[in-house]
């Protein structure tokens, strides 16, 4: 009875020191992607590309016409 008590109590540690390791090298990860700038700002003169809809008024049409 002990024997199984220990043998536990090891697999236990060793299934938490494995789950600790793995987190971290989550978080360590993680942190370098933050890193990474992705979506830098354009350099020089950019170009406006997303306008403000007017909401519904312009999908009007598609609702009305459905897709011809």
């Amino acid at each position: 009875m002990s024997r199984l008590l220990i043998d536990m109590i090891k697999i236990f540690l060793l299934f938490m020191i494995s789950a600790c390791i793995f987190y971290y090298a989550l978080q360590l990860m993680h942190k370098e992607y933050l890193d990474i700038h992705r979506f830098d700002p354009p350099q020089g003169p950019a170009v406006k590309v997303f306008q403000k809809n007017n909401g519904l008024f312009d999908l009007l049409p598609f609702y009305l016409l459905g897709d011809e």
